[in-house]
């Protein structure tokens, strides 16, 4: 499988910077309608995700009264960089389908850590079908 095919390139993914605050965050989620998204270093490499239950977690452990008290704590704070690990371009298959059932997504970066797109458990579903239907239709 070729993953170039079947990735979302970096500038059609919506992502956060390690240096935005929860704030921006958080408003960056709610305008895309994503649950979960890529965190991104200054140097353009993929650091880990942040989730709408990181945001809780933290906003319910620290006492956040208002959305304004958010633009104190940066993205940096409750990044999780263990759940959902970047991978290369040249991961082999079985290790992209193995994280794959673990994440709806899957980071990409290229050889130098730096992150260059997305790949979503719907395009590999799309991509296991078209292969059925054209190995079953003898094409």
């Amino acid at each position: 499988m070729n993953i170039i095919k079947i990735m979302i390139p970096k500038i059609n993914v919506a992502y956060v910077h390690a240096d935005d605050s929860m704030r921006q965050g958080l408003e960056k989620m709610k305008t895309h309608g994503y649950t979960t998204v890529p965190v991104i270093s200054s140097d353009g490499r993929c650091i880990g995700t942040v989730s709408e239950g990181d945001y809780l977690w933290y906003m319910v452990s620290h006492g956040f009264p208002d959305m304004y008290a958010l633009e104190e704590v940066g993205i940096r704070e409750i990044i999780n960089t263990t759940r959902n690990p970047a991978v290369t371009i040249d991961v082999p298959p079985e290790t992209l389908y193995q994280r794959i059932t673990e994440c709806t997504f899957v980071p990409i970066t290229d050889d130098r850590g730096c992150f260059i797109g997305i790949v979503t458990r719907r395009a590999i579903l799309s991509h296991f079908k078209d292969e059925f239907i054209r190995k079953s239709s003898g094409a």
